[in-house]
């Protein structure tokens, strides 16, 4: 995993994982790797990947079943996605209608179907 310098590891992690769910990689109900594991997997301390998985966990993304690991929730994919298009929304779309309003740009540009 390639970590961006500007970001917490956790937060792309956590972003990372949520992708995974996303494009299906993931699914729910499915087990994920454990924390000792996946840390060892993508070169970080496991302390970060617990930060990532506990924030998970309190967003209801992935739950822990004690002794046996960490699964996908069950509508783990609709929470997601309601918290990337709500991330979206505040986060990076002022940005792109700033930038498009000084380069004279309208909606057409974005052939959206």
């Amino acid at each position: 995993m390639e970590f961006d310098s500007n970001k917490p590891i956790f937060l792309q992690i956590y972003d990372s994982i949520c992708e995974r769910i996303l494009s299906g990689e993931f699914a729910e109900g499915s087990r994920i790797l454990s924390v000792r594991d996946f840390g060892a997997e993508i070169g970080v301390n496991p302390n970060t990947v617990m930060r990532s998985y506990e924030r998970l966990t309190s967003d209801g993304i992935i739950f822990n079943k004690r002794g046996i690991g960490y699964f996908i929730s069950e509508g783990a994919r609709e929470t997601v996605l309601e918290k990337m298009r709500e991330d979206f929304i505040r986060n990076e779309l002022p940005g792109i209608r700033r930038k498009m309003k000084l380069l004279g740009l309208g909606p057409e540009v974005l052939d959206i179907q």
